[in-house]
């Protein structure tokens, strides 16, 4: 902790404090919001360990408990983690080698990358990317597990609005990549298709439609 503190320095540390404590509290209405919704306590939890990505296991939860197959919300949760793959190459130079690489790619998620990219020194990088990814590592999970256990002492999720949860939560995932122009026209049409497909199609198969538009938007932009 001392060598960390010494690379990185207090306010950095602080930041990523921050945000790992932020994550945690997130983590707490993930679990509570599963478990309300009828899932049991080791779902959110042990996702929350396995996939430790938190749109994806939204998603994911989300679909499960409406009544959706699970495969179509394993796909769903591979497709909005699909942005992973251009991070690795952003970072791929702080993961390590061999086993520790796996363990870095594990850890990856948008708050450790961010710091890592806001680093230009080599060793801080590598310092802030592995800080921020382990503190998420720990917070998180346990996040979950906290607000699983107080969910499941919540009888009806709806008696506290947690049912409008899920929506609202995906809502603000997907808001900030329609601000370009280019993600708005290929979201705007798989939003239709889900939506046509809806009445026809079972749980969570709708999703994705929307969710391949908007991808397919994302990677009109970043090719631009």
């Amino acid at each position: 902790m001392r060598s960390m503190k010494r690379t990185l320095g207090s306010r950095v540390l602080r930041n990523i404090a921050l945000v790992c404590l932020a994550d945690g509290l997130v983590g707490m209405s993930y679990g509570a919001i599963a478990v309300g919704s009828g899932l049991d306590v080791w779902l959110p939890v042990a996702l929350s360990v396995l996939v430790l990505a938190g749109s994806a296991e939204y998603l994911f939860v989300g679909i499960v408990a409406a009544g959706g197959s699970p495969i179509a919300a394993a796909i769903a949760g591979l497709l909005v983690n699909a942005r992973h793959l251009p991070f690795g190459l952003a970072v791929g130079d702080v993961l390590g080698r061999g086993p520790r690489r796996i363990v870095g790619s594990h850890l990856m998620n948008d708050e450790s990358v961010v710091f890592a990219l806001g680093e230009t020194d080599p060793d801080r990088r590598r310092a802030a990317y592995w800080a921020c990814g382990v503190g998420i590592a720990v917070c998180w999970p346990l996040g979950a597990l906290l607000g699983a256990v107080a969910g499941n002492t919540i009888g009806d999720p709806a008696a506290l609005g947690l049912d409008a949860m899920f929506p609202a939560v995906l809502l603000a995932l997907v808001l900030p990549a329609l601000r370009d122009r280019d993600v708005r026209a290929p979201a705007l049409i798989g939003a239709v298709v889900a939506l046509a497909a809806t009445p026809v199609l079972p749980a969570g198969l709708p999703v994705l439609a929307a969710l391949v538009g908007l991808l397919a938007g994302v990677r009109r932009a970043v090719l631009r």
